[in-house]
C-alpha cells in the first residue's frame, strides 16, 4: 500500500511538472513579391519567409519553426500562400489566441505582406508536405498599363487566345515536364513527372489569364509553360510541336521563361480542408 501511495505521488509530480506541448498553426497570407528574393530564406537576401519569421520571433521572443507550401521565386506573388508555424512552451506569448497572433504579426510585417488567417493545426501539420495540390494564376496584358506593371507580363504581339487554350488543355494529365522547367541544382535527381489536374486560358477584360492546378511543380515550370503558350499564341509554335515538348522530345522553337511579375500562387489544397473562395482576378482585389 505504501509503495502504491508513493507511486501515486511520483505520478502526480510528473504530471504537474510536464510542460505544455508545442503549438502548431496554419497561416494563410498574401504578398506582393516584387521587392523580395522569393519565399525561401537566403543569406544576405530579403525574403518572404525571413520577414514572417522575424515578425513571429519578435512577438514570441523565441525561435519558431516556419515552413511554406510553395517556394515562390523572386518577384512572384501570392493570393493565398500557406505556411505552418510551430511555437515552443518557453515563448513569451505562448498562450496568445490566434486572433491576437494575427494582429501582432500584421503589425510587425511590411505593408506588402499580409496575414489573412491563422488557425490551430495538428502538431505534425506541415504546409508543404501535407498539401495535395497547388494552383497558380499568370496574368498577361495585351496593352501597356500604368498601374499593373508589377503584376502582369505586357506582351506587345497579338495573341491567338483560342490556340493558347487548346494548348493549355493538352497540359492536363500526367506528363514529363523536363522540357518545360529548369533543373533545380539543389535537387538534381528529382523526378520530372507532374500530374496536372486543370489548365486553361481565359480572357477577363484586358487580361489574358492562365490558371493551372497540379500536384506539385518543378523549378520555373509555370513560367516556362506560359512562355510556350505565348509562342503558340504568336504562331511561332504549332500545337503538334507543343505536344512534342510535352513528350520531352527535341524541338526547334526556343522556349522563353515568362517574367515573374505576372505569377500568383492562388490556392493550396489539403485533405478534408474546406476550400476558401478566392478572387483570382487581380483587378478585383483592389
Amino acid at each position: 500500500m505504501r509503495n502504491q501511495i508513493a507511486k501515486g505521488k511520483y505520478q502526480k509530480a510528473e504530471i504537474s511538472e510536464r510542460k505544455p506541448a508545442i503549438k502548431s498553426f496554419k497561416l494563410t497570407l498574401e504578398y506582393d513579391g516584387t521587392k523580395y528574393h522569393g519565399w525561401q530564406e537566403q543569406a544576405n537576401a530579403r525574403t518572404i519567409q525571413g520577414e514572417i519569421r522575424k515578425a513571429a520571433e519578435d512577438f514570441f521572443d523565441d525561435r519558431v519553426e516556419l515552413g511554406g507550401a510553395g517556394r515562390t521565386d523572386a518577384g512572384v506573388h501570392a493570393l493565398a500562400q500557406v505556411a505552418s508555424l510551430k511555437i515552443f512552451p518557453r515563448a513569451k506569448n505562448f498562450n496568445a489566441r490566434p486572433q491576437e497572433i494575427l494582429f501582432a504579426l500584421n503589425d510587425r510585417l511590411p505593408a506588402d505582406i499580409c496575414l489573412l488567417d491563422i488557425s490551430p493545426a495538428h502538431p505534425n501539420f506541415h504546409a508543404r508536405y501535407d498539401a495535395i495540390s497547388r494552383s497558380y494564376l499568370y496574368q498577361i496584358s495585351p496593352r501597356k498599363s500604368a498601374f499593373a506593371k508589377k503584376h502582369v507580363w505586357w506582351v506587345k504581339d497579338r495573341l491567338d487566345v483560342a490556340a493558347m487554350q487548346r494548348a493549355a488543355t493538352m497540359l492536363e494529365g500526367r506528363h514529363d515536364f523536363a522540357g518545360l522547367s529548369k533543373r533545380d541544382p539543389s535537387r538534381p535527381d528529382d523526378p520530372t513527372i507532374v500530374v496536372v489536374e486543370r489548365a486553361d486560358v481565359t480572357v477577363n477584360a484586358d487580361l489574358i489569364m492562365f490558371q493551372i492546378t497540379a500536384s506539385h511543380y518543378l523549378w520555373n515550370m509555370v513560367r516556362r509553360i506560359v512562355g510556350a503558350l505565348v509562342e503558340v499564341g504568336r504562331h511561332n509554335l504549332s500545337l503538334p510541336d507543343f505536344a512534342i515538348i510535352l513528350q520531352n522530345k527535341p524541338h526547334k522553337t526556343p522556349i522563353i521563361t515568362a517574367p515573374a511579375a505576372g505569377l500568383f500562387l492562388t490556392k493550396v489544397l489539403y485533405p478534408q480542408a474546406p476550400q476558401r473562395k478566392m478572387l483570382t482576378n487581380f483587378d478585383n482585389r483592389k
